[in-house]
Order: C-alpha cells, then structure tokens, then sequence
C-alpha cells in the first residue's frame, strides 16, 4: 500500500503532532539544561537577579512540557484514528466489491484477522513510528547544535551516538528479526483461523476422532507465534542496552572533555552540567526509535496484507457507462445463459460451455451434485461473477454492460447459509428493505408461512433471533431468510438449497411453500435432490464437468 496516501486524509495535523510533540521533547531538554545551569549556577550565591531568566525559563519549559505533551497525544491520535477510519471504509467498499467471488482465496478468520489486528497496526505505524522518530530528528538536531556550542567532542559524540540509535542498531535489529516480525501478522491470522475451525467443525471432528490433530496443528502454530515473538522481544532488549550504553558513552565523555575544557577556562563550571546533563533528556527521545523501528516492522507486514486485498482482481468488470435495464423495473424479466464458461479461482473452471433460460414468471430446477457448479451458476446471473467465455443476458442485455446494483434490484439471490443477524426478527427482514412498515412485514411473513409463529411469540416480531438465528430451527431461519427476500423488489429468485438437511417430506413442504409464496416471480432453485421439488417447468442438471442436460418437467 501507498504510505502517502493513507496518511493523506489528516497529513496536517500529523505535522502539528510532530511540531506538538517536538516541542514537548525539545521543552524537556531545554528544562534539564536550564536546570543544569541555575543549580551550578545558584551554588556560586550570585545575586538572585542574575538567576532570574532562568527561573522562569525553568517554569516555562516544565508548564510547556505538558501542554504541548498533552496536544501532541490529543492531534497525533486523532490524526491516527481518522487514518484507520478512511483506511476501513475503504477496505469495507474493497470487500463489498470482491465478495464473494473475489475472495475466494482468503480465508475468512483470516480476512477478520486482517480487518482488526492488520488495520490497528496503521495507528502503531502513527502513533509509535513516524512521530517518535519526526520528534527525535528534530529535538536530536537542535540538542547537537546547542552541545556543539558548549563543547563540540561533546557535540559530535552526541550525534554519533543518536545515529547509532536512531539508525544503525534499528537497522541492524531489522535485517536480524525481519523474517520474526514479518511473520507476526501471517501467523496470527493462521492462529486465528485455525482457532475458528476447530470450534465451528468441533462436532465433526470430535465424531471422526480428528480433534487431537488439529490441537496438535494449533499447538504448533501457536508455537512458531511464540518463538517469532521471542525473537522480537530479544532484539528489544538489545536495543534497550545499546541505548543505556550510548547514554552513558555521551555523559562520560562530555564529563571527561569538559573537565578539561573548565581547566582550559575555554568553558565555564556552570555549562558543565549542561554537556553532562542534556544527553539524558535527549536519550529519552531518542531511546525510543529502536523500538519504534520495530513496530513499523510489524506495521509493512500489515499493510502489505491489507494491500493483498486491494491488489485481488475485480471479480466482475467496472461498467464506465452503464446502460439502463431493458423494461425496468417492473416489466417481465427474462436471464440467459449462452455457452457461458466460468470459474470462481483463476485457472480452474466450475463451468464449461453452459447454456439456460430462465422466462419470465417460470419455475426451474438447477440440479447436480456438489461442485458441479451450481452455486456458480447463480453468482453469474446475480453479476457476482462475469464470465470468462459466453454472455449473460437479461432482457437481451448483456449483464457486463448494465450495473450490478440495477441487476441485484431485480435478481436477488438467497444462499444456502443465508445470514440472519443476532437482532429481532423485524430488523432481520428490513434488511430487505428498510421503509418497510409493519403491515410489509406481515404480510411478506405470512406468505413464507410463518406469521403464526411469529404472533405466538410473546415478543412478536421484536424477539430477538440470536446469532447465526440460533434461536430458530433450521426451517424457520430459511423460511425467514426467504420472508426477507420477498420483501424486496426483485423479479428473480434465486434459491440456493433452501431443503438442506431436511427430510424429504419437510422439504416437498417446504418447496411448495417456497414457490407458492414468490407469486409470479421468475424462480430459479438450485439443489442436489430434484426428486423432492415439484411443480417446475423444466429440471436442468449439471455434471461434474459442468455440462448440462435440460428436461421439461410439466408442474403437478
């Protein structure tokens, strides 16, 4: 990803938190320099007007010290949290435009892992990396030019020192831990989606005796996370001492070449304590880059997998100039599929050289076994998918030239694990359409047969369905997810194994009830079993290779 644009949206008051944060850094030097000085300077008894600047130089640097702190953590972490909230409404429209065929090659605790941990690592990037290190090239200049001054051993001591810390052993520290660090974020979206396998697949692994496995392949993960850490936290430590080590190198040989500059009377005894002294506040700065590189270690690795989302190629073509729909919105719609051939992963292919049509009104049966390319079939005509050969037509359009949110207004496609929110049961069916009132919502539920059930509850329509719709059956969240569909729209329904896991005498009811209730929609249903759909006007099976063999099947 491009650093400068991500910084883009709050790039001023990055500056501001830099110049804030300078100045903090640079009040904290400046108040143990003048410190040095008044308390050398006090044990000669002058007279207290010659102390005077001083004094209130001592209380302007401590009251700067923590106003300008104070703004410099209140700009630079707005700045930061404006970054991360662009950077995740852009990530959000990337992934509304990739899902779902786009991310086909990501995983999905994973994806999570990315959309949580790898963005936050944009406010470390902030926060603990370029403005640690803005401050300290600042206050680092200024405190080697005032050092200089005094003494210039002292001087050029000073910046040999703060290059070794702020550029040499943060260099070095990088190219020691590179493959560690860089391996953090990766090993924890692994740790992550391993975690959420095993918990979602619990009951079939433990029924095929395959838990310990996959403890064993967490353990190991978790492993290979830990000495990557490890190798990080070493590295820290030392840096940590190379610091404490360059503190002390500037604080002896400031305190050896004055003695001899004061002896030479070429410095005076109250700047002593200055040389001495202000390489310590200035460590305190600069203490913190070595760390600071590290983070931004962390920090590319993150970034270049959130850039691995932005890079993933676009599923379906941007329309520059889309056409309006032939006899929208509420003519008859017609969907072709002419010789189509498609595929959800580059260089392998779900379907070869399928044709269908789907007439307006008409009801039609897509059936064959799992990976056949069902589920392909209905991304095409939804537009989640182009394809790679042939044309998909709607209304005599070719969907590549109309835009998919037109196409989706019109066609709505219900999965097999169509999702239900953990909220109420209204809230769950105006996704559909949000000015649904409460007669819309009636009605659209007792056309799914479940308005009885719904008025049985004591809560109505505001009881709350539960994550995933664990509080319902398995039919009732798929006659909800259907209730939902109907509430939009749309001309074409798209039902993709609403029967699964039912027996067949649920499912023939189920299925009666499903095209009953979409009325004179156009019905496309995708399942495995078409011996327990009835009342269709033509059955198409797909094979393995994804060819198809079209039959009338005249409705009972």
């Amino acid at each position: 990803m491009n650093v400068l644009a991500l910084l883009r949206p709050a790039g001023g008051r990055l500056l501001l938190a830099a110049l804030a944060g300078a100045g903090a850094a640079g009040a904290a030097v400046g108040l143990l320099a003048t410190s040095a000085w008044l308390i050398s300077r006090a044990a000669q008894h002058p007279p207290v007007l010659h102390l005077m600047v001083a004094i209130v130089a001592v209380r302007a640097f401590g009251l700067g010290r923590g106003v300008l702190r104070y703004l410099e953590r209140l700009i630079g972490h707005d700045a930061a949290f404006r970054i991360l909230g662009s950077l995740r409404v852009r990530l959000y429209t990337r992934l509304e435009r990739l899902a779902p065929a786009g991310l086909a090659d990501f995983r999905r605790a994973d994806l999570v892992q990315r959309l949580v941990t790898d963005v936050d690592a944009v406010l470390d990037l902030v926060t603990r990396v370029l403005l640690p290190y803005a401050v300290a090239s600042l206050v680092g200049v200024g405190s080697v030019a005032l050092v200089g001054t005094l003494l210039p051993v002292a001087g050029v001591t000073l910046g040999v020192t703060l290059v070794l810390v702020g550029v040499i052993v943060p260099v070095l520290q990088s190219r020691t831990v590179r493959r560690a660090d860089g391996r953090l974020a990766p090993l924890r979206g692994e740790l992550a989606t391993a975690s959420v396998d095993l918990l979602h697949g619990l009951s079939d692994l433990t029924a095929y005796g395959a838990v310990d496995r996959h403890l064993a392949h967490l353990d190991e993960v978790d492993g290979r996370l830990r000495s990557a850490g490890e190798r990080s936290a070493f590295a820290t430590g030392v840096s940590a001492a190379v610091t404490a080590l360059s503190t002390g190198l500037c604080v002896f040989a400031g305190l050896a070449a004055g003695a001899v500059a004061v002896r030479a009377g070429t410095l005076s005894g109250e700047l002593l304590a200055v040389v001495v002294l202000t390489p310590l506040a200035v460590f305190e700065v600069a203490g913190t880059l070595p760390a600071a590189a590290q983070h931004l270690a962390g920090a590319r690795a993150a970034l270049r997998r959130l850039g691995e989302i932005f890079a993933a190629p676009d599923p379906v073509a941007e329309v520059p100039g889309p056409v309006p729909v032939p006899g929208a919105p509420s003519g008859p719609v017609t969907l072709r599929l002419d010789r189509v051939t498609a595929g959800w992963v580059p260089g392998r292919t779900a379907i070869r050289d399928f044709s269908l049509t789907l007439e307006a009104g008409s009801r039609t049966t897509l059936a064959g076994p799992s990976g056949s390319g069902k589920s392909t079939v209905a991304a095409l005509l939804v537009r989640f998918l182009d394809p790679r050969a042939g044309s998909v037509t709607l209304n005599g359009a070719d969907l590549r030239t109309l835009d998919p949110a037109d196409v989706r207004r019109l066609v709505t496609y219900l999965p097999e694990d169509a999702y239900l929110f953990d909220t109420t049961i209204a809230e769950n069916l105006r996704i559909g359409r949000r000015d649904a009132g409460l007669a819309d919502l009636r009605a659209v539920l007792a056309e799914a047969r479940l308005l009885d059930w719904a008025e049985s509850l004591p809560d109505g329509l505001e009881t709350l369905v539960g994550e995933h719709g664990a509080q319902l059956s398995g039919g009732q969240r798929r006659r909800l997810a259907l209730a939902r569909a109907l509430l939009t729209d749309a001309r074409v329904l798209i039902l993709d194994e609403p029967t699964e896991h039912l027996d067949d005498e649920t499912a023939r009811a189920l299925t009666r009830d499903l095209l009953l209730a979409a009325g004179d929609r156009t019905v496309l249903l995708i399942t495995h079993r078409s011996d327990v759909v009835p009342g269709v006007d033509q059955v198409v099976t797909l094979g393995r290779a994804g060819k198809s063999v079209a039959a009338p099947a005249g409705r009972s």
